[in-house]
């Protein structure tokens, strides 16, 4: 076998090619005739790129996500796993050829979708998360760098079908793990089309709203003992106040301190540090991420797209809907220091005592 041979069938194995399919092997493109005048280019991966995968390897990549019932047919899957980029290669070596359909259509479809259900899971499991967290763990969840990465689980790697493209001035460059992302999107889209809106949802939850995400990490403060005194006042409690809780080593080269945050009986939060101010810092810290990061019990979460039928219901007609009981809004974050990049104030809150001197136009 032959270095030309031998490079063709390495990559077509990396790119999930079957040989066994294909009407000539080696192709007629890279064999080489000593009496043509014309030179022989030929890039091999250029022509494994353009192989479609075979429908063994789509079927075993339904069967894998569990999608097997609802994605039947090959060539929904291929075309799910075909991006729009793909179109600009076909066209330029096939220009005779219809262009193969791609997952563009799907792909938007799917981002939204994802984007509704990731919204509203995260707005009903956390509802004090502050709008900007709420964005970025939005983003983490159902992120293109989250959506290439779970596209790499299922093994859609060697069934992708895309082809690279610089950056122009109206658009970015195209990355792999861009066109990577698309395939879960139209897999999504595909399985509401299929199916209903609650099989997207669980196809969604399963694959990435079941994920853990640090969501205390995304919370940051630049003064978290004034953003916490500002939100101890806007519901309605006494004004925090810091106690020294224990202490060792005062006067030694390492000490530490355990300070924890009051509002009247109650504890706030805890936290720890080599100097008094560090400790009262982390507390701080601490007692805003228990306000931010409650959680509702599992329970008794509900979303409003629960509430739709597993079928495909007419919209003409009234259709057999669970009952949905909304949980309790959160209060809105303060407005100072609510995600560490804001240099905003929060006007001052006035008393009940000092409305009603306004009222009676007295001066306060």
């Amino acid at each position: 076998m032959g270095h030309v041979s031998k490079r063709l069938y390495s990559t077509a194995s990396k790119l999930a090619v079957s040989t066994s399919q294909l009407k000539q092997f080696p192709p007629k493109e890279a064999i080489l005739r000593l009496d043509s005048a014309k030179p022989n280019f030929f890039d091999p991966e250029s022509w494994a790129t353009l192989q479609p995968p075979p429908s063994s390897a789509l079927a075993a990549f339904a069967h894998r996500i569990g999608l097997a019932n609802a994605l039947s047919s090959t060539d929904v899957i291929r075309r799910a796993c075909t991006h729009k980029s793909f179109v600009n290669l076909h066209s330029k070596y096939y220009p005779s050829s219809p262009s193969p359909p791609t997952n563009a259509n799907l792909a938007t479809l799917g981002n939204a979708l994802m984007g509704l259900f990731a919204s509203e899971y995260l707005h009903a499991a956390y509802p004090h998360l502050p709008t900007r967290v709420l964005k970025a763990a939005v983003s983490a969840h159902v992120g293109p760098l989250t959506c290439a990465s779970v596209a790499q689980e299922m093994g859609a790697v060697p069934l992708l079908r895309w082809h690279r493209q610089p950056a122009t001035p109206m658009s970015p460059a195209l990355l792999h793990s861009d066109a990577l992302a698309s395939i879960p999107r139209a897999i999504t889209a595909l399985v509401f089309q299929e199916r209903s809106l609650q099989s997207a949802r669980k196809f969604v939850q399963s694959f990435f709203l079941s994920r853990q995400v640090d969501l205390r990490s995304m919370i940051k403060f630049r003064d978290p003992k004034r953003a916490l005194i500002e939100t101890v006042a806007k519901f309605g409690h006494e004004r925090p106040k810091s106690r020294l809780l224990k202490e060792t080593g005062r006067y030694s080269n390492s000490p530490m301190f355990v300070v924890g945050i009051f509002s009247g009986p109650d504890k706030l939060g805890e936290g720890f540090g080599s100097s008094l101010k560090m400790a009262e810092y982390r507390a701080a810290e601490d007692s805003l991420h228990r306000l931010y990061l409650t959680r509702t019990p599992d329970h008794i979460l509900q979303v409003p797209s629960s509430t739709f039928p597993l079928k495909q219901g007419n919209i003409y007609k009234a259709g057999t809907e669970t009952p949905y009981s909304p949980g309790v809004l959160g209060e809105a974050e303060i407005l100072y220091a609510s995600s560490g990049r804001s240099n905003i104030v929060a006007p001052k809150r006035y008393t009940l005592e000092e409305i009603e001197a306004r009222r009676d136009g007295l001066d306060v």
